[in-house]
């Protein structure tokens, strides 16, 4: 079985399995997207209204965002996996509360573990607390992280979510800034 076939796999069982009290409200479960050998991973908070109602993470105003940011670095979203610390929609898009994203934390785990990415890319502060919990997203986004997750050591670059740059001009200057690093950071790490 190839790597493919196993995150479909995965998908299947959590889709099943996941124990989150946020499933009861949502349309359905937003799993992953993207290429199962992608050397970068972007991991954002949760599905908003458009992503419970497609199924797919990131395919509203921040989504298109964020395709704009990855077209700036000469990549295409079929180059990456997309996917959120939380896998269904929180009510009225309100911020995931610990236990939910504890009942949701072994479905990334085994995500990441799966794909085994060079870069792990936090959109916005919760999914970088969720991995770094005393770090501050005004103080760390554009700074390469590194710390043991998943059995080895690993890369994080926080960044900004794609959604404040839509309210905020200057968090939308900062994180096409932040952005240019990524593959300048993949180059070094390779």
């Amino acid at each position: 079985m190839n790597k493919v076939q196993k995150l479909k796999k995965l998908h299947k069982k959590w889709l099943q399995e996941c124990t989150c009290e946020l499933r009861k409200n949502a349309i359905q479960g937003v799993p992953g997207d993207g290429s199962a050998n992608a050397q970068i991973v972007f991991i954002g908070e949760a599905p908003g209204s458009k992503e419970d109602k497609v199924g797919r993470p990131f395919v509203g105003s921040a989504g298109k965002f964020l395709a704009e940011m990855l077209e700036s670095v000469k990549m295409k979203r079929d180059d990456v996996y997309i996917t959120n610390i939380v896998k269904y929609r929180p009510p009225k898009n309100r911020d995931p509360t610990s236990k939910e994203i504890a009942d949701c934390t072994q479905w990334l785990e085994d995500e990441i573990k799966l794909i085994d990415p060079t870069l792990i890319v936090f959109l916005g502060r919760y999914a970088m607390n969720h991995f770094f919990p005393k770090e501050k997203i005004s103080e760390a986004h554009g700074v390469l992280l590194t710390e043991n997750h998943f059995g080895r050591v690993r890369n994080f670059l926080p960044l900004y979510h794609p959604a404040a740059s839509l309210y905020n001009g200057s968090i939308r200057d900062v994180m096409k800034d932040d952005f240019k690093m990524i593959p300048k950071i993949l180059g070094e790490l390779k």
